[in-house]
């Protein structure tokens, strides 16, 4: 059976969009991603922490496009992983601040974490993972993955603290 190594991790997402400015404006303001390179009006490369680029955008195929209809394959989110329950109350009390509309929020017992879209309809999902030694199992061992409903309101009370 084929496998990857352990230490094997996505390294970037590269996003087709139809506005670049408003995509970096969007990607820098609500994420907090920094921009690292921009070539003109087609692309720019944003990441956390000075890494050459955790995300990709550019309009060469979709200046002025239009998302992909319901009932179509493509990206379902991009999933932006925080180190802890502290930095996820941070993140997502500045998605809301700067007016984010929430699809979602779960607690799937391994993680937690809301959900929204970009201005161009790419679903974003902010999380952090709880340790593995408590992640719930099944009697076999296999995780045991849940879609419990997350007090939004109590994370964010502790970006405050």
């Amino acid at each position: 059976m084929p496998h990857t190594p352990p230490a094997v991790s996505i390294g970037h997402i590269h996003l087709k969009v139809s506005h670049l400015d408003r995509a970096v404006a969007f990607y820098t303001d609500v994420i907090g991603l920094e921009v690292m390179i921009r070539y003109g009006t087609s692309a720019a490369f944003l990441s956390s922490g000075g890494y050459h680029h955790h995300l990709g955008l550019n309009t060469w195929d979709s200046r002025d496009g239009t998302p992909p209809p319901p009932g179509h394959t493509g990206l379902y989110h991009v999933a932006f992983l925080y180190p802890d329950r502290g930095a996820l109350a941070v993140a997502v009390a500045r998605a809301l601040d700067r007016g984010v509309t929430l699809d979602g929020a779960s607690d799937h017992g391994v993680s937690e974490a809301v959900y929204f879209r970009d201005p161009d309809d790419n679903g974003i999902e902010l999380y952090r993972d709880r340790p593995r030694a408590d992640w719930p199992r099944e009697a076999d061992g296999s995780l045991a993955l849940s879609r419990a409903p997350l007090d939004v309101a109590a994370l964010v009370a502790e970006a405050s603290a």
